[in-house]
């Protein structure tokens, strides 16, 4: 046996990009899966495909990351992994004033994660082992124009990582935050600006890297023994600055 293999994982917005190529690679690794999304069609067609469990969920409703949680504990008796993958970026310059934009980055790319927190880590208490491997971003590393909110956003999720990892040191929690920089994703379908849209695309369409890279980084930390913990992983394109 791996130490990826017969693992319960579950994994939010896994009907595309990166949340799919990490069900891809984790279920060739044998890897019970329970999938997560928005998109119920898309969600049931990976998971008939790769004989997952399928949960329609919106990581925005705290009562969508307790059936996730749900689903994995009846269908396996356990959940080892919760892999925090769902995100949006309707980026933009801060004197645009899209407040709207402001509130469901948040709403999505913490509050999210926090409800993915709040589900599991009573799970993984009980059960005395579980581990979080979350999706954040190169957006906090380097701050650029137009990436204000979604960086301080993800800059959020990475300081409660840490948070959760200080008060887990008694080998019960393992916490480990991935940042990815341009991957070839649907990231810019929801951003709103045309303009930071398009510049966003073209950067993408020249420099991005394909999910399965970032997919590889979290079969990496997943597979580690459970002594070993990788609490933070960058993974970019050669040629990003």
């Amino acid at each position: 046996m791996t130490d990826v293999q017969d693992k319960v994982v579950v994994i939010t917005g896994a009907s595309g990009g990166i949340g799919e190529a990490t069900a891809r690679r984790l279920a060739a690794r044998g890897a019970r899966l329970v999938l997560g999304a928005r998109r119920t069609d898309r969600i049931e067609a990976l998971a008939e495909e790769l004989g997952a469990t399928a949960v329609t969920a919106d990581v925005t409703r705290r009562e969508d990351l307790d059936r996730l949680v749900a689903a994995a504990r009846e269908e396996h008796g356990r959940l080892d992994v919760l892999v925090g993958n769902a995100g949006i970026g309707p980026i933009s310059r801060l004197d645009a004033g899209r407040e709207d934009d402001w509130a469901a980055m948040i709403d999505v790319n913490l509050r999210g994660v926090l409800h993915g927190l709040g589900a599991a880590l009573p799970v993984f208490r009980e059960q005395g082992r579980g581990h979080f491997v979350t999706i954040v971003s190169t957006a906090g590393l380097k701050i650029v124009p137009t990436m204000a909110v979604y960086a301080a956003t993800k800059n959020a999720v990475r300081t409660l990582l840490e948070g959760l990892r200080q008060e887990s040191t008694d080998g019960v929690v393992k916490t480990t935050a991935i940042s990815p920089g341009y991957v070839r994703t649907d990231f810019a379908d929801s951003i709103t600006d045309p303009d930071v849209r398009a510049g966003i695309q073209a950067n993408a369409a020249t420099t991005a890297i394909s999910p399965d890279a970032v997919a590889r980084a979290v079969e990496f930390c997943v597979d580690q023994p459970w002594d070993v913990e990788i609490g933070e992983l960058v993974i970019r394109p050669t040629v990003q600055g």
